[in-house]
């Protein structure tokens, strides 16, 4: 059974920047595409970084240049380090296998709070 857990979110003031861990088990990373979602209150969610098997990036262009998207495949743990943070970016942060539905298996997610 997949299990993942979301950790790292906070309060912080624009400009600064957070790490968020997703820690998997379940389903090996390594060998799978995993996505950082987000979904921000009143909206819908939304993909803003994916990672390969290969270990290929994409990011959406709200993100691009500010976020990164790693994967340490020895704690089967996918990260999303994330800097010049903006109120924007104010949402829960949720990890899942790149194209997951909606109504598939989603973790709790963790929640980014960015004061301006």
């Amino acid at each position: 059974q997949v299990q993942l857990v979301e950790s790292g979110g906070g309060l912080v003031q624009a400009g600064g920047s957070l790490r968020l861990s997703c820690a998997a088990s379940g389903i090996i990373l390594r060998m799978n595409s995993m996505g950082w979602y987000r979904q921000a209150p009143g909206k819908q969610r939304e993909l803003v970084a994916s990672i390969t098997a290969d270990r290929t990036t994409n990011y959406a262009d709200s993100v691009k240049g500010r976020f990164t998207i790693s994967r340490e495949n020895a704690k089967n743990t996918v990260y999303l380090q994330m800097d010049r943070l903006s109120p924007e970016d104010t949402a829960v942060y949720y990890c899942n296998l790149l194209g997951v539905r909606e109504s598939g298996y989603w973790g709790q997610g963790t929640q980014v709070t960015v004061s301006s």
